[in-house]
């Protein structure tokens, strides 16, 4: 294979997703949702509400459920539809506090749900209190979920990770090379998993260890395919 074609794959592996239950890293701040996720179908309720700041994890993790569940993914202008529609395919309502949605079509599909027994998952950044709806209906409703806080990973959450997930590829990095890849890079779980998966390439194609100067190609990489 010629240089340029080990970039070619190098470059193409920027765009891949990380965002498989494998590629999950559970932590103190998703642990319980996490295992709620695992245990549907066996929920005591249809309701489910994930909340937590950009880069927590939640959207990652509703995406495990929607292909646990087999579950419909709404989009804003489609909630109406589907509460019309019933049945008890489970339903996701991404970002149910700032993508728009419809409210009254919003409350029958949570009614809806209560009433069938139909699984239904929201995420959402703020807490219900702060949701933009003119009324309370969509609230009181959202206040009956089974409720999850999530959390951003820290400084030390992250290096654990890649402490982890290198060892896992039997890859002896310098613990400086990951203080700096966890001062620049984005800021989630799923952004390690994909930099410990460049790394590792970037390291066979160059056919060294993994130096600063790797990771900051790394970081490089990744930032201009975002």
């Amino acid at each position: 294979m010629t240089m340029a074609a080990k970039e070619q794959l190098v470059l193409e592996l920027g765009h891949v997703e990380a965002q498989s239950e494998d590629d999950f890293m559970v932590c103190e701040g998703n642990e319980l949702a996490f295992e709620h996720v695992m245990a549907f179908p066996d929920w005591p309720a249809p309701l489910t509400l994930l909340v937590g700041p950009p880069k927590s994890g939640k959207s990652h993790l509703a995406r495990i459920w929607v292909a646990r569940a087999q579950a419909l993914v709404a989009e804003p202008e489609g909630v109406e539809a589907l509460a019309a529609a019933g049945g008890r395919q489970p339903v996701l309502i991404e970002d149910a506090d700032r993508a728009g949605y419809d409210e009254v079509g919003l409350f029958h599909l949570l009614n809806q749900s209560m009433r069938d027994d139909r699984p239904l998952m929201l995420t959402a950044q703020t807490p219900v209190a702060e949701w933009p709806y003119r009324t309370n209906d969509v609230k009181s409703r959202a206040r009956l979920a089974a409720h999850f806080s999530l959390t951003a990973p820290d400084d030390i959450l992250l290096s654990q990770m890649f402490v982890k997930l290198f060892a896992d590829r039997q890859l002896s990095v310098d613990p400086k090379v990951i203080s700096y890849l966890v001062g620049r890079m984005e800021r989630s779980s799923e952004e390690v998993v994909a930099l410990v998966e460049l790394l590792d390439r970037l390291s066979l194609s160059r056919g060294r260890a993994i130096t600063r100067t790797i990771a900051a190609e790394a970081l490089n990489i990744r930032s201009n395919v975002r």
